[in-house]
């Protein structure tokens, strides 16, 4: 398995763990409910999505046939999903306390980890593509001789 598929799935499982502990706190302690985003977005954008972004790199070449179409730009995406999200999850947690600094930490984790996202879609779609068809080389001309 591609180091990038095997940090996704690792990337998944702890975002599942913080979001779970998350929601246990929200259910013990009602005031809690302030932080319900930051649960949000670990359970959705970290559990969810990076599960889908890990197995996607890992069968879908395997199902077209096709390696994928570059393998340093899903390395890009692992690091802008998840200091993106990290960033994200900061703001949502900043948010009830300090208002203006949770508004760079979500603006700058919501472009990363969208970022991230538009280059995993560019990235599997020139994979379902494969590559492209070798060029033929010219035919060379029939020399006549007389």
């Amino acid at each position: 398995m591609d180091w990038f598929a095997q940090r996704f799935l690792k990337s998944a499982l702890v975002c599942l763990g913080l979001g779970t502990m998350m929601g246990v706190w929200m259910a013990v302690a009602p005031q809690a409910i302030i932080y319900r985003p930051a649960h949000v977005h670990l359970n959705l954008l970290g559990f969810v999505s990076m599960v889908i972004y890990g197995v996607a790199y890992h069968v879908i070449p395997r199902f077209t046939g096709h390696a994928l179409h570059n393998r340093r730009m899903a390395g890009v995406h692992w690091w802008c999903a998840n200091v993106g999200l990290v960033l994200l999850t900061g703001g949502f947690v900043c948010a009830p306390h300090q208002p203006i600094a949770s508004r760079t930490l979500l603006a700058v984790g919501a472009s990363l980890a969208a970022g991230g996202s538009m280059l995993f879609i560019y990235n599997i779609w020139r994979t379902i593509d494969g590559p492209a068809a070798p060029k033929k080389p010219p035919r060379a001309l029939a020399v006549q001789t007389t």
